[in-house]
């Protein structure tokens, strides 16, 4: 399983995902699933992902071999006018890669099925955000939903709906998002740290801050200590149930 977060604040976009995967409970192996591409100066995209690895790991393959050849006129995120087309072009890539990699088609329920984010700014729009669905489709971020999530998302879903602010600072977001990825691992084996961080700023047209972030990380374990030290003491203060 993985857990994937793409956000979008007032003042650009952050991302942060887990690096585990396994096949049961005695096959665990760590993976990349956080992948960015700058043109500085005119664009970044960066796309997370969760499903079948090998899936995945193709669609970024492509990714990057259209990147070094220019030639090559198959549909380029490096090419698209707009992240619009560029969510377009990275959907029809990943409904291909499952089509081609399934025997008898797309099926709803295909083991080689992955679901993808993707986000970044082109120059000329505003920085956006998609989800992507294995048959190719796609949502956008908006003011009523500002943030989508991958995998794993039932339980780090509550903290960030309540603690949510388009006008917060990167800074807090990471700590939500730390929160929301610690709350997650405590409550399902399938997600682990360490967790890949990247932010971006509207209209800078570079990768900002990246982070991996591992199990004995200062802060990280400061934040899961304090979050549940918050939550015992929150407990304790509401008013006691009375038959």
């Amino acid at each position: 399983m993985t857990y994937c977060v793409g956000l979008r604040l007032n003042k650009g976009l952050v991302f942060m995902s887990d690096t585990r995967t396994n096949s049961g409970v005695d096959n665990i192996s760590q993976f990349k699933k956080l992948f960015t591409w700058c043109v500085p100066g005119e664009r970044v995209i960066t796309l997370l992902t969760s499903g079948n690895l090998a899936t995945t790991q193709t669609v970024v393959s492509m990714i990057d071999e259209r990147a070094k050849a220019p030639e090559d006129r198959s549909p380029s995120v490096f090419e698209a006018p707009s992240m619009f087309e560029a969510a377009r072009h990275v959907g029809q890539m990943l409904r291909d890669v499952i089509r081609n990699s399934s025997p008898n088609g797309m099926r709803g329920d295909s083991t080689f099925d992955a679901t993808i984010l993707l986000g970044g700014q082109i120059r000329g729009g505003e920085p956006r955000l998609y989800l992507i669905y294995p048959e190719g489709n796609f949502l956008e971020a908006s003011e009523d939903t500002p943030f989508f999530q991958i995998g794993e998302t039932k339980y780090g879903r509550p903290i960030i709906i309540r603690a949510y602010d388009p006008e917060m600072s990167f800074e807090d977001a990471i700590k939500l998002l730390l929160v929301s990825f610690d709350s997650t691992i405590k409550a399902n084996l399938s997600v682990g740290l360490p967790l890949d961080l990247m932010t971006y700023e509207k209209d800078s047209f570079e990768i900002g801050h990246t982070r991996r972030i591992k199990a004995d990380d200062p802060y990280y374990m400061t934040v899961s200590e304090g979050w549940g030290d918050a939550l015992k003491k929150a407990f304790n203060e509401l008013p006691d149930f009375k038959f």
